[in-house]
């Protein structure tokens, strides 16, 4: 069984108090934030950080480096093919970037060399094992931009800069497949956890896509889950 959460804010301060902790140990802490797109989610406290950003999203990157200027250091470049030494970061944090990732293997790869030993590898993903997940890796692009532009409401969906991105959903994203990555390269696994938040509407409309969820995980005999949407995964390589 998953632990759920009920809220973004609840996800968003055990992922805070799990990175101050490991600032605890005293000096200064790398932290890269793989795919940072506009905004940096989390409140550190007075906790001392180098925050190095990279995104694939030249213009989301304009933004985030030209407007917020939150990031010690920006870098253009794509995961599977940018490189750090070994051992570079105390903490890697990717929210919502592997599934757009053809290859993401690669970049989970990638980040277990630049982890440092008993660094901390946090992990936000839409469960594929999800009916949310199902109904994404089905369904077309534009599908997904209508979704973001006339039932969130993000005017700017779809535009350079501005999430959806088409998704891919890469094997090993997949809960079990990676579990087992983990196993075979030396990540303990401290949290997996999933959010029940989707958002969907209101009134008539909320009531429908809660229906068809629910019916979808029924007629696959509750194979896909309908009481959570994203996973997040806190990981720790090995010492």
């Amino acid at each position: 069984m998953l632990k759920l959460f009920t809220s973004w804010d609840e996800e968003v301060h055990l992922i805070e108090q799990v990175i101050m902790k490991r600032a605890a140990s005293g000096g200064e802490l790398t932290i890269l934030e793989a795919g940072c797109g506009q905004r940096w989610p989390l409140n550190l406290g007075s906790i001392q950080y180098n925050l190095t950003g990279v995104d694939q999203d030249a213009e989301a990157l304009r933004i985030r480096t030209e407007i917020i200027k939150d990031l010690h250091q920006g870098i253009h470049g794509d995961l599977r093919e940018i490189d750090f030494p070994e051992h570079s970061f105390d903490v890697i944090y990717s929210s919502y970037v592997l599934e757009h990732i053809d290859g993401a293997e690669s970049v989970l790869r990638n980040f277990t060399r630049w982890l440092k030993k008993d660094g901390i590898l946090i992990i936000m993903i839409p469960d594929p094992e999800s009916v949310r997940g199902f109904i994404t890796r089905f369904s077309p692009h534009w599908v997904h931009i209508l979704y973001y532009k006339y039932i969130i409401g993000h005017k700017n969906a779809g535009k350079p800069g501005y999430a959806p991105y088409p998704t891919i959903y890469d094997k090993v994203l997949y809960r079990k497949n990676l579990q087992q990555f983990c196993t075979i390269n030396g990540l303990i696994i401290d949290v997996r956890a999933g959010n029940g938040q989707f958002v969907l509407g209101v009134g008539i409309l909320d009531f429908i896509l809660k229906f068809i969820t629910k019916l979808i995980a029924t007629l696959s005999f509750n194979k896909l889950s309908s009481d959570h949407v994203n996973l997040l995964y806190i990981l720790r390589k090995e010492e």
